[in-house]
């Protein structure tokens, strides 16, 4: 009986297994139904995951959440529900009696009394009742309350109140001045002063105390260096563009403009034509080669060689026998001999020495005798001097005027200054609609703070990976190709 059991559940199995069309994407795909289920212990995580997926798992969560269901609908089981909530007696229809016609205000009433269906929508249809929620009923500081409720009462058999009621009872005992707003009349006699003046009634309490303590509490403002009221650059903010520059310009004032922009654009091209021919490698006549580079490396050697021998030494004739002969004399040279001076010559140089001295003294007397006879020659100098260092010391000015319109070399860059925004004479337009725009509005800012030496001229940070990037192909997009 347990074989013939055991073949026809196989029979039915195979059968299940055939009609399944599982149908596999790999050559080695196996259907998930013929696989044989693992076994392992229950009583860990493991095994209530794998319970759960079995079919008397999935019967517990349908018969709990069937539990659940009727939890919130009918507030309970309805297998222990009582007959008479289940269950009515149908007595038939009564009849309704006519209602008389009410009032236009009962009506009115009636509609306020019944809810609306946005309210009727939102409210909680569960027969489940709301979790407590412990924190609401939860009073914070509740022991410090407490505690103070007792004090109040032992306070309040004492005959004593507490602190906050008795200058409450003070205040109600004397009201504070209502504070009375200032009427026109006030305003208009109030005395006028001028604002910055140093002697208007708002500096009077600072009269005479020290200046480092007003700063410190801050009542006087720390005074500003002079040199933070003065401008880096006098060119102004906005600078009015040419009149070239126009949507509906005159023919002068646009060839003006245009006559600009080519001049830069011509001196651009000169400097990369320059740094071009700079950089450009030598023509194969220009070339150096192995003659040029020898006389190069020779030059200035003859000329040296020709100067070492020394003019007491004379050339000596060769020999028969291809040997030179020098002189001892030439060999070794001159020697200087130190010999040891007498007296006589001693007194001599110190008479010449003294001699000289004296001439000196009389040379530089006759000198500034006969510079009395040069004053007017020497005021000539002295004016001419002095009208060199005026002439030297405006031409300075000047420079240092011309300069002040200039930017500053405040960086590693130097500025540049932005193209001219010129419209050539077919793309101009008669009519503010039709314009083409042209130039931004923020890089025109941009270089303005520049010009006028409030940043320094910077270029735009180039990125650089510090990495390099490994390229890797996937398993998974290698099998699909």
């Amino acid at each position: 009986m347990a074989a013939g059991s055991n073949s026809g559940g196989e029979e039915r199995g195979s059968r299940s297994h055939a009609d399944s069309g599982f149908l596999g994407l790999r050559p080695t795909s196996v259907n998930p139904a013929l696989r044989r289920r693992r076994r392992g212990p229950r009583n860990k995580k493991r095994g209530w995951r794998r319970l759960a997926e079995e079919p008397l798992g999935i019967e517990v969560d349908q018969f709990l959440e069937d539990v659940r269901l009727q939890e919130r609908t009918a507030g309970g089981l309805l297998a222990e529900a009582p007959n008479e909530k289940l269950f009515f007696v149908d007595t038939g229809s009564k009849r309704k009696e006519r209602s008389k016609k009410k009032a236009w205000v009962q009506k009115k009433s009636q509609r306020l009394q019944k809810p609306l269906r946005v309210d009727l929508a939102l409210e909680n249809h569960s027969k489940v009742p709301a979790p407590k929620d412990i924190l609401a009923h939860q009073v914070p500081n509740a022991k410090k309350l407490r505690r103070k409720e007792e004090l109040w009462e032992k306070l309040a058999k004492q005959g004593q109140l507490p602190r906050e009621v008795c200058k409450a009872q003070a205040r109600l005992l004397s009201p504070p001045a209502p504070k009375v707003k200032p009427e026109l009349q006030d305003i208009i006699e109030r005395p006028f002063y001028d604002l910055w003046n140093p002697n208007n009634p708002l500096d009077k309490p600072l009269v005479g105390q020290d200046a480092f303590f007003l700063e410190q509490t801050k009542k006087k403002g720390v005074r500003r260096p002079p040199r933070l009221h003065v401008k880096p650059s006098q060119v102004p903010a906005v600078e009015v563009t040419a009149a070239g520059a126009s949507y509906n310009p005159t023919f002068e004032d646009h060839q003006a403009l245009l006559r600009e922009a080519h001049e830069v654009e011509l001196h651009r091209e000169k400097e990369a034509v320059k740094l071009e021919r700079q950089l450009a490698l030598p023509t194969a006549e220009q070339a150096a080669t192995q003659e040029s580079v020898f006389r190069e490396m020779c030059e200035g050697l003859l000329e040296e060689s020709d100067g070492e021998e020394e003019p007491g030494c004379a050339e000596q004739p060769e020999a028969d026998d291809g040997a030179a002969g020098t002189s001892p004399t030439c060999a070794a040279g001159p020697e200087k001999r130190m010999e040891k001076k007498t007296e006589q010559q001693r007194r001599r140089e110190k008479a010449a020495r003294k001699l000289r001295v004296q001439q000196a003294a009389l040379r530089a007397a006759r000198l500034q005798h006969q510079e009395l006879f040069r004053l007017r020659g020497i005021k000539t100098q002295v004016a001419q001097r002095l009208a060199e260092l005026a002439r030297r010391r405006e031409q300075r000015r000047l420079r240092r005027l011309a300069e002040a319109n200039k930017p500053r070399r405040l960086g590693r860059l130097k500025y540049q200054d932005p193209d001219i925004d010129v419209q050539l004479s077919s793309e101009l337009s008669g009519s503010l609609r039709t314009l083409k725009p042209e130039g931004n509005i923020l890089r025109d800012r941009f270089k303005s703070f520049q010009k006028r030496n409030m940043i320094e001229p910077r270029e735009r940070a180039k990125f650089k990976r510090k990495y390099k990037v490994k390229l890797v192909e996937r398993r998974a997009f290698r099998e699909t190709q």
